[in-house]
């Protein structure tokens, strides 16, 4: 009895060992399969974590991409249409960016961009001599393009911010029906009597090339000294009879429709006329002309600042300067190209210099000096 007693203990005790083994052994298969759970939750998490992560750099690096390849471009330009267009019509062919053109004169659109500066609208200036830009210059994107190099060396981007792109000449155009005979050759002759309400001159507050017009008469008639050569600007103003044009392109237009005899212009605004076969003279002023760069510039947060960056590279380009030349009737700005035929060479034009800095501090003194004596 007592072996069987002794027998079933030990069976028993073996039976518990086991039972004790078979425990341990499903705990730690149950701790496996738990831990074996929670890892391919983690992993399938990581997964969704890392396919969001990659999604949304996806997306962000879409939206740069677009951002980048903007195929638009907004052009403020006082340029007249004639000219512009088919220079816009060769960088949109050239580049597949879409151009909208917005234009009037340097003075308004100027004043555009300043009232615009906290949510620009346009990416370039395009127009305006360096005289009309400068003062404006915090409004503008700093930029020099590669051609800059190939300009001029007195017609290079030294600012940084705006891009020499055509020089222009001030210039007298006369209608030759109506004034052959007075001998116009400068500002002098155009005091003749004869004369009185019968020059076109523009307004200069609107009109770039009629401020250069008044900054070279400063300079000519006062013989190298500006404030000096107001007694002639106040005499000239007399005889313009108190008429004064709206538009610079009106000029020209005046003087070849024998509304006026004589007109105070740009070079280009003639030559247009003159090549054509109007009856019209181009005289550069005996008593000295001035040649003042026409510029673009980026403007400061352009939208489209890389397109704006390409239709810079564009406007001084070989080809692009070689087509002003020769089919726009435009001195160009890089030493490479040929001026226009027609134009009279520069070694047989008396070219005077004015001071471009002080020009820039007292653009808005000589624009007021003007305005009182001309409405007094």
């Amino acid at each position: 009895m007592k072996k069987l007693t002794l027998l079933a203990a030990v069976v028993l005790l073996v039976v518990a060992v086991l039972c004790s083994f078979s425990l341990v052994s499903c705990k730690e298969e149950e701790q496996k399969d738990t831990a074996a759970a929670e890892d391919s939750a983690d992993n399938k998490d990581t997964a969704a974590a890392t396919e969001d992560t990659e999604a949304k750099t996806e997306e962000t690096a879409d939206a740069e991409e677009d951002k980048e390849v903007s195929k638009e471009l907004v052009i403020y330009s006082s340029h007249k249409l004639e000219f512009l267009d088919p220079l816009v019509m060769e960088f949109e062919s050239q580049t597949g960016i879409e151009v909208e053109v917005i234009a009037a004169g340097t003075g308004e659109l100027l004043t555009r961009i300043e009232a615009e500066s906290a949510n620009p609208q346009g990416d370039i200036m395009w127009g305006g001599t360096i005289s009309a830009l400068t003062p404006d210059s915090e409004y503008f994107e700093p930029y020099v393009s590669e051609n800059d190099k190939d300009l001029f060396k007195d017609f290079q981007n030294v600012e940084g911010k705006i891009t020499r792109f055509t020089a222009i000449p001030s210039v007298i155009i006369v209608n030759t029906n109506l004034a052959g005979d007075l001998g116009i050759d400068g500002y002098e002759s155009l005091l003749n009597p004869e004369l009185k309400g019968k020059i076109a001159n523009c307004d200069p507050e609107k009109s770039s090339s009629s401020f250069e017009q008044v900054v070279n008469q400063l300079y000519a008639m006062g013989e190298g000294d500006p404030e000096t050569g107001w007694d002639y600007v106040e005499k000239l103003i007399e005889q313009l009879d108190g008429k004064l044009l709206d538009s610079s392109s009106a000029v020209p237009k005046g003087v070849s429709d024998g509304e006026y005899f004589v007109g105070l212009t740009y070079e280009m605004g003639a030559a247009e006329y003159y090549v054509a076969g109007a009856p019209v003279e181009i005289i550069y002023p005996v008593e000295g002309t001035i040649i003042k760069p026409d510029c673009t510039a980026i403007i400061k947060g352009a939208k489209n600042l890389e397109n704006a960056k390409t239709f810079i590279d564009f406007t001084i380009a070989y080809d692009t300067q070689a087509k002003i030349s020769s089919e726009l009737n435009r001195r160009p700005v890089r030493a490479d190209v040929e001026p226009a035929e027609g134009l009279k060479a520069l070694d047989d034009i008396y070219l005077i210099f004015d001071d471009l800095e002080w020009v820039a501090e007292n653009k808005e003194n000589i624009l007021e000096q003007y305005r009182d004596i001309f409405t007094r």
